[in-house]
């Protein structure tokens, strides 16, 4: 059992679900999760909808392929697995709830489930088969530090980094499923990586962003998993494009607000000038209405 503190073994999952093959995903989403347990990791990120694979062909398929959020078979795996090695874990999931299914992440600890969050920017064809995340950017309390969520094309809006860090966030974690992006010139990193680094040094928070590797009915994804500190650099990866593995960062999460103070007269959340924000987001409202 890990002692109190902020000091944390963090880790990011990069793995190859398979769509439809729930009971091989869970089971080797615990495997890998154990062995990053026993590498020292006492938070563990895993990709998104790591439970149901990601590219589906039918609504249907899609529903019969998700679980509830709090009793599912990936979720009890999970939170066994969390109470059996008093660690936690930040898990994507296929969630259905109310009728209606959702994108979402799920949150565990060793007593089980934490809480929910569910994708708030839907992604092409997840609008087919998602209903839009209804749950804001919750920021969940730990023993070692405050923890946020958000998942893949939420990482594409400023709003989901500060928001999760104005609610006093020390880290931000990631499932995701990186796509190639138009125009990304093959030697270049991939913009995901850039977008993350630059939404850690801009808020002062450490992220943990696990992808997924393969090619799944066609759709390929990125790999290139990274675990960065709240100054943008990365402190881990990014993990290859197209092999299953382990990323670990060990991390002292107060090192999170202690980066907000930048100088002796710079402050990341004190230089901000909400006096001139409420104008500028009045007009984007506007032009984005008309």
């Amino acid at each position: 059992m890990r002692k109190e503190g902020s000091e944390i073994g963090l880790a990011c999952v990069q793995m190859e679900p398979r769509i439809g093959a729930v009971e091989e995903n869970i089971a080797k989403s615990v495997a890998m999760a154990s062995e990053a347990a026993d590498r020292g990791a006492d938070l563990i990120v895993l990709p998104e909808l790591c439970n149901s694979g990601y590219v589906f062909e039918s609504r249907e398929e899609a529903q019969g392929l998700a679980e509830d959020a709090r009793s599912g078979p990936a979720v009890r795996a999970w939170a066994a697995l969390a109470s059996a090695r008093q660690l936690w874990l930040v898990a994507g999931l296929n969630e259905r709830a109310e009728g209606r299914i959702y994108n979402s992440a799920v949150v565990v600890g060793p007593e089980g489930v934490i809480g929910v969050f569910r994708k708030i920017h839907l992604w092409d064809a997840e609008n087919r088969f998602f209903a839009r995340g209804d749950l804001g950017f919750p920021v969940f309390d730990l023993p070692f530090g405050r923890l946020g969520v958000f998942i893949c094309y939420d990482g594409w809006f400023p709003e989901s980094y500060r928001m999760c860090a104005l609610k006093g966030a020390d880290i931000l974690c990631v499932p995701t499923n990186w796509v190639p992006m138009p125009d990304q010139p093959p030697e270049r990193d991939v913009m995901a990586n850039t977008l993350v680094m630059g939404g850690a040094c801009a808020n002062a928070v450490f992220i943990a962003a696990a992808d997924r590797i393969g090619i799944e009915r066609g759709q390929p994804f990125l790999g290139r998993s990274l675990i960065v500190g709240p100054a943008g650099w990365p402190l881990a990866g990014p993990a290859s494009a197209d092999r299953e593995e382990i990323l670990l960062a060990r991390v002292d999460l107060a090192e999170a607000a202690r980066r907000r103070q930048l100088n002796a007269r710079n402050h990341l959340f004190g230089d901000r000038r909400t006096d001139v924000y409420g104008e500028m987001i009045a007009k984007e409202d506007a032009a984005a209405s008309r």
